[in-house]
């Protein structure tokens, strides 16, 4: 797929910063669930809870990882904490 320019460009620095060594996927993934449910973004927290799951991320490591965005964020990240739940039915393995 041909992109403009300043979408390659974003998808490039995507993908350096993703390529770091310190954090495991499975610890990436888990900032981005919380990250996600700071920014109340169903998409992104399907997204990233589905992508926790399969690095190997527990459904309790999951929930802590969205409370700490309630932590930060508040009120207003607590109501996503559905979301983030129903993303956790949806692709953990029962």
């Amino acid at each position: 797929m041909d992109f403009p320019s300043e979408t390659n460009a974003f998808l490039n620095f995507i993908n350096k910063a993703e390529a770091g060594k310190t954090l495991t996927i499975r610890e990436k993934e888990l900032i981005n669930v919380g990250l996600s449910v700071a920014a109340q973004c169903d998409w992104c927290i399907a997204t990233h809870v589905q992508h926790a799951i399969q690095a190997g991320a527990s459904r309790n490591d999951v929930i802590e990882a969205g409370f700490m965005a309630v932590v930060m964020h508040g009120g207003r990240a607590l109501m996503y904490m559905t979301r983030l739940l129903e993303a956790i039915d949806e692709f953990l393995p029962q």
